[in-house]
């Protein structure tokens, strides 16, 4: 597979822009396909070449992550769900489970003192869920 070109990937990252922006949002693989001025299955393939994941698995660990500094921040399960774009607290559950490795719950309630006190952007380095599973 050939390496991929400077213009492709400020295309998928305009996509990614617009997951990183608009998580919330109801998005789907053609809208941000139109956004990278690609089809949905050429995108799928070079989004997932360039960055590990589909764009999908892309949209919903930023969703999680946001859900994560929602409930340090002493959000409730149901709203930090909401917050971010799941419409169903079942799947947002289960899926923040599988990210993070603990329930929404569980990981509301234990102390994230340590985590308030470091830089912003060391927070979102360490607490950011993978599509793998918990670290």
């Amino acid at each position: 597979m050939s390496a991929q070109t400077p213009q492709t990937l400020a295309h998928l990252r305009r996509a990614r822009d617009l997951m990183d922006r608009d998580y919330a949002r109801p998005l789907d693989v053609p809208a941000m396909a139109a956004r990278a001025l690609m089809s949905p299955s050429h995108f799928s393939r070079e989004f997932k070449t360039a960055y590990g994941e589909t764009p999908y698995g892309y949209l919903v660990t930023r969703r999680v992550e946001r859900a994560m500094a929602l409930l340090r921040a002493g959000s409730t399960v149901t709203d930090a769900c909401m917050a971010v774009g799941f419409s169903s607290l079942g799947s947002f559950s289960s899926t923040f489970t599988r990210l993070a490795g603990e329930t929404p719950s569980a990981y509301r309630s234990r102390p994230h003192g340590a985590m308030e006190a470091l830089p912003s952007c060391m927070t979102r380095l360490l607490a950011r869920p993978t599509p793998f599973g918990p670290r």
